[in-house]
């Protein structure tokens, strides 16, 4: 039954006008009069028919799978209505601003596939998050008519009723549920449903949104995206095909498999094994120059060591660098003279990244272990900490920038562990430890590749090694003030992101909250000289009381959870 404008719910609820209709739901826009704030509120009606109540049960338990889930990018469940005299069910949650993704493409036709890529990116990014839950949630309904794009770029994804939690024992799914066209061929036959079934559906979207294509069309076709427009990446309809196989076998088997492909998208196709052929064909040439120059005796190793220190010199340029790299392939110098490039220019792109990697993977077996290698390791680690910035898009993530910088910290530090001194004694050894430790965590429970748990002392070890960091950036006086400003934001965001676990896991409220002024003093008091320095200070300033309110309120949560089941 709809809603008259002006009906007040529950008291403080105002009904100000219905913004969605779904088969068995209705949601509306809502100002609390209390707090004066807007909400979306989903109307579900409780009774339904043969399959169509086992959906209805469903979209009511939409509330109780997302009132669990801490996303960004997922909506949270603020409030629930369920009265046993009410025919309907109400669920008060964020109300997102912004359109629907099925809007934009059937307005404005397929979209850039550099956007396409960041918005698979963001969508990965919460899958990775429900397929990490325990049990994993399998979302089983990803398509463009359930992602809002909102205003300022980011995306939030709705409408959580079919989801389900996996059963391993479970050979299928109860019910077959679903969209036509992006649900996977399991989802309507005897399988259950796992994480290859949301790729699948996520590998349908991207394909209708760079395509313009609809899947759900009664005469649809699904031709590689390259059929459509042939100036599309090899990259791009490579990820897409391998996603929605036929076979779940036969696609990315995790979420997280798929995102370092959306990373590394310039890497796939045919295209790039060219491009490798050529630079491998570049390094045999400079080789056989180089051996020239040997046989040739002392003068012709005189006249190589001249032009390799001449290519270095301040004034040489990227090209310089790489020159001397195919003169020298194992010698850091000319390494490390390219990220002095990349951090002066503040940029490190996918691009430079293929750059740079394809020659050190190419000859990192080479270099002798000294300090020099050491060094260069960290200055990768570093360059990808500070800089890496995936397509240029403003909006790269923490994690992302970790799990790039995560392998060059860990040679450093595992070779320590192991008695390397040269290791150990490189200016950065601290803040590379340190580092490690940090990404190690992200790499375990927030990208999840691991299956363990989160424990409290995971978090009390990552708390200590982001006051060490805090301490060490503080004195640190070679460290730019922008590097640092970088870290101060992080540091700042963390205990916000991660309240409510930190809270049920019972690390100390004043451990998390010290760490979270620390932060906000350190950035605050900087004293910033670029606008992107004034900007992370201005931010500090503007989310500082909202989040030691959140945190103050996840202790508090919990506090009265422990006294209620005592």
């Amino acid at each position: 039954m709809a809603i008259e404008r002006g009906t007040v719910l529950d008291g403080k609820y105002e009904i100000v006008r219905q913004i969605g209709k779904g088969g068995m739901s209705v949601v509306y826009l809502a100002m609390d009069n209390r707090l004066n704030k807007q909400w979306a509120i989903k109307v579900v009606q409780r009774q339904g028919r043969g399959k169509n109540n086992e959906l209805i049960i469903n979209k009511a338990t939409d509330a109780e799978v997302m009132k669990n889930l801490d996303h960004p990018a997922i909506p949270r469940v603020f409030d629930i209505i369920d009265r046993p005299e009410d025919p309907q069910i109400y669920i008060i949650m964020d109300y997102i601003e912004g359109e629907d993704l099925s809007y934009i493409v059937k307005e404005f036709g397929a979209q850039p596939e550099d956007l396409v890529v960041e918005w698979g990116k963001q969508l990965c990014d919460v899958l990775i998050y429900l397929h990490s839950q325990k049990p994993p949630i399998i979302y089983r309904d990803m398509k463009p008519s359930n992602v809002r794009l909102k205003p300022e770029g980011n995306l939030k994804v709705y409408d959580f009723g079919i989801s389900r939690k996996y059963k391993e024992q479970s050979l299928a799914d109860t019910n077959v549920l679903g969209t036509k066209g992006y649900a996977p061929p399991e989802q309507y036959g005897s399988s259950q449903t796992d994480a290859r079934s949301d790729i699948y559906s996520l590998g349908m979207t991207l394909h209708h949104l760079v395509t313009g294509a609809d899947p759900r069309a009664d005469d649809y076709v699904k031709y590689p995206i390259r059929e459509y427009n042939p100036e599309l990446s090899e990259g791009l309809e490579y990820i897409i095909e391998k996603c929605t196989k036929y076979e779940p076998g036969d696609r990315y088997q995790t979420a997280s498999e798929l995102m370092y492909d959306l990373d590394h998208i310039k890497e796939i196709g045919r295209d790039f094994k060219k491009q490798q052929k050529r630079k491998l064909n570049v390094f045999i040439i400079a080789m056989c120059v180089s051996l020239i120059f040997l046989l040739v005796g002392i003068g012709g190793r005189l006249m190589v060591g001249r032009q390799y220190d001449t290519l270095l010199a301040e004034t040489g340029t990227v090209d310089d660098y790489y020159r001397a790299i195919e003169i020298a392939p194992d010698n850091p110098r000319a390494y490390i003279s390219v990220i002095n490039y990349y951090e002066q220019s503040e940029t490190f792109s996918d691009s430079e990244v293929n750059r740079l990697m394809t020659q050190y993977n190419a000859n990192k077996d080479d270099f002798a272990k000294n300090s020099d290698y050491y060094e260069l390791n960290y200055k990768i680690g570093e360059v990808y900490f500070y800089y890496y910035n995936s397509n240029q898009n403003k909006d790269n993530t923490f994690r992302a920038r970790l799990n790039g910088a995560g392998p060059y910290f860990k040679t450093i530090v595992n070779d320590a562990n192991n008695g390397n001194a040269a290791a150990q004694s490189i200016e950065g050894y601290a803040l590379a430890r340190n580092y490690y430790i940090i990404s190690d965590f992200y790499n375990k429970f927030v990208v999840k590749t691991s299956n363990e748990d989160v424990t409290k002392a995971d978090y009390d070890e990552l708390i200590s090694s982001f006051n060490k960091c805090l301490d060490e950036l503080s004195s640190n006086k070679t460290i730019s003030d922008n590097k640092k400003m970088v870290i101060y934001q992080e540091i700042f965001n963390f205990p916000n992101t991660y309240r409510k676990s930190m809270a049920n896991c019972k690390v100390s409220k004043s451990d998390v909250l010290n760490l979270f002024e620390k932060a906000y003093r350190l950035g605050t008091n900087a004293g910033p000289t670029f606008d992107e320095e004034l900007g992370i200070i201005d931010y500090m300033n503007e989310k500082y009381e909202s989040f030691k309110a959140g945190i103050e309120d996840a202790y508090s949560a919990v506090e009265e959870r422990s006294g209620l089941s005592g």
